[in-house]
């Protein structure tokens, strides 16, 4: 075998390792939590807040894999795995990340956000949890309104169809200016229906997926919405920010979906 092959066999199998760190994000709460310091499962449960069978279930994936090994009853992260979780993770930051945004993160579908951003979710440290309360009960609905009123341009994923949304892309349309928006396939009909899509500055595609997310992206704010492990959309509870690097992650979300349904 020669070298080229022998690069190109380590390269494969280092990518197929990353990859099966990174698309998910409790297996990563778990390797974050470990590259830490040498936990056993009760602190690791109190650490991370993982429920039991989560824990146990992906640490053995993990062990098998080799990512993680057991000195009696202590877990700890292979020499391998640190250095994965090195080079693609801002790891404080991402800590951090994770703490905050955890009752958005917990119990919520994530799948679906392609690893690429997942690897970049270090860039979201500056955004912020909005959740609704018994005084404002419609305040994330009412935020990304306020983010389609004032934007200039937009790219959006809206896994659903709200008609007071569209109000707001219309007026973006008829002051010609440049929307992307992917929405799925059995809802296209409605958005055909409501928005002027004739207009050569609208760009629309589709996707089969249930249970997405929801994204806004504009020139002023990044909003991120999930879906309930229920699959339910969760109308509470949103990431946003107005910060560039914030905006920059959900620009880079938004073409990174884009490529894998266009795949």
């Amino acid at each position: 075998m020669n070298e080229n092959q022998k690069c190109m066999e380590n390269y494969e199998t280092v990518s197929e390792e990353i990859k099966y760190i990174t698309n998910s994000l409790v297996r990563l709460k778990i390797l974050a939590t470990l590259y830490e310091q040498p936990l056993n499962m009760k602190d690791i449960n109190k650490t991370t807040g993982l429920s039991y069978s989560s824990i146990s279930s992906n640490m053995f994936g993990l062990e098998l894999g080799g990512f993680v090994y057991r000195s009696g009853n202590l877990y700890y992260i292979s020499n391998t795995t640190e250095l994965y979780i090195t080079n693609i993770l801002e790891l404080k930051d991402t800590i951090n990340l994770f703490n905050r945004f955890f009752n958005i993160l917990d119990a919520h579908i994530v799948d679906m956000i392609p690893e690429n951003s997942i690897v970049q979710l270090y860039l979201l440290g500056r955004a912020i949890l909005v959740e609704s309360n018994e005084k404002d009960i419609y305040r994330a609905y009412n935020i990304i309104q306020h983010a389609l009123k004032e934007a200039c341009g937009l790219k959006c994923v809206f896994p659903f169809f709200y008609g007071d949304f569209n109000k707001y892309i219309n007026d973006l349309i008829d002051e010609n200016r440049h929307i992307e928006i992917i929405i799925p396939q059995n809802i296209k009909e409605n958005f055909e229906y409501f928005l002027n899509l004739e207009n050569d500055n609208v760009e629309m595609s589709t996707f089969n997926i249930e249970n997405n997310f929801l994204l806004v992206v504009t020139d002023k704010v990044m909003i991120l919405g999930l879906f309930k492990e229920d699959g339910n959309f969760d109308q509470n509870r949103i990431i946003t920010s107005k910060k560039e690097e914030c905006i920059e992650w959900g620009e880079n979300l938004f073409e990174n979906f884009k490529n894998k349904i266009n795949k």
